[in-house]
């Protein structure tokens, strides 16, 4: 496994963290995301305590992550219904 050694700097505050080189590119642009969100909030809201700033990035994180759960979900739905459908149709087509 090639892992790499970076740093990662959000809020101002660096983390140290290895990496698969082919994750590398992600990570950065996560924390280079992070960071512009908190800086938007900044300029949006005036705010300067990093913690609420970060808990608002974490917040917005958590309701993308659920609307993006419930759409997978209505999909993966949708694909479950239609290859029951297909089925149906081979089998009545079989007899």
């Amino acid at each position: 496994m090639d892992e790499l050694s970076i740093k990662i700097k959000i809020a101002d505050r660096e983390y140290p963290m290895k990496v698969k080189r082919e994750e590398e590119e992600r990570v950065r642009a996560a924390g280079k995301w992070i960071n512009d969100k908190i800086r938007s909030y900044r300029e949006q809201f005036g705010l300067e305590d990093k913690q609420d700033l970060l808990a608002m990035v974490a917040f917005d994180v958590a309701v993308a992550k659920l609307a993006s759960d419930e759409k997978h979900s209505v999909i993966d739905q949708a694909v479950v219904d239609k290859i029951g459908h297909i089925n149906q149709i081979v089998s009545q087509a079989i007899l």
